[in-house]
């Protein structure tokens, strides 16, 4: 793996993790001394995620971990609502037997972390659900995408006040995986849908 490749990786994870929290410098000197790299491919590592949306270029502080608006949050989703609605009809006629058994057992967990009322891991559950399908999609371009609009959505999501509901969130996908498993296109689409729509609403509303 290029060294570029490898610091890119742990700059990512920290940011999509939480732990480089919106507006946190990437000192370009500093990474590059705690990696044990040179300052070129953290550089390098550090456009890339200013390409993806995670970092972005200041006047003074070189670059930081981007702060999503809520105008921008909510860009963001309805750009997601389109294509995860999309990812949903590519993966029905898709979805075998292996499929249903990874999200049935995502299912499980989410449902899990919801009664205990674990954000964090919330966060995480609700996209590995997300992932299973855009996978499952078999499209590059919509797989790449939504990867990157889901990155930009974690790291939003940790600094805003606004919240689907863990528990509905569950219920939701169930609905998503029930249509997903008949192997029905425009049902799946619908479903997909409507669960990112009604987000799109509830953070349109925070934003005012």
């Amino acid at each position: 793996m290029k060294a570029s490749s490898a610091v890119y990786e742990v700059l990512h994870l920290r940011i999509v993790s939480g732990k480089l929290k919106p507006g946190s410098r990437l000192s370009v000197p500093a990474i590059a001394r705690e990696l044990d790299v040179s300052r070129s491919p953290v550089r390098e590592a550090v456009m890339g995620l200013v390409g993806e949306g995670l970092a972005q270029e200041t006047h003074n502080r070189g670059a930081v971990v981007t702060r999503f608006t809520p105008a921008a949050l909510v860009s963001l989703y309805e750009a997601r609502e389109a294509l995860e609605g999309m990812a949903a009809r590519l993966a029905a006629p898709r979805f075998g037997t292996d499929e249903r058994q990874r999200m049935l057992g995502i299912l499980r967990e989410h449902d899990e972390v919801a009664r205990r009322g674990d954000f964090l891991r919330h966060i995480e559950v609700d996209a590995a659900f997300h992932l299973e399908i855009r996978r499952t999609a078999g499209s590059p371009t919509i797989l790449r995408m939504l990867d990157e609009i889901q990155a930009q959505v974690a790291v939003a999501m940790r600094s805003t006040s606004v919240s689907g509901g863990m528990k509905q969130a569950v219920e939701e996908h169930r609905a998503i995986f029930d249509v997903l498993v008949t192997g029905e296109p425009e049902g799946s689409e619908q479903a997909a849908r409507r669960h990112i729509h009604r987000l799109t609403g509830l953070l349109k509303e925070g934003a005012e």
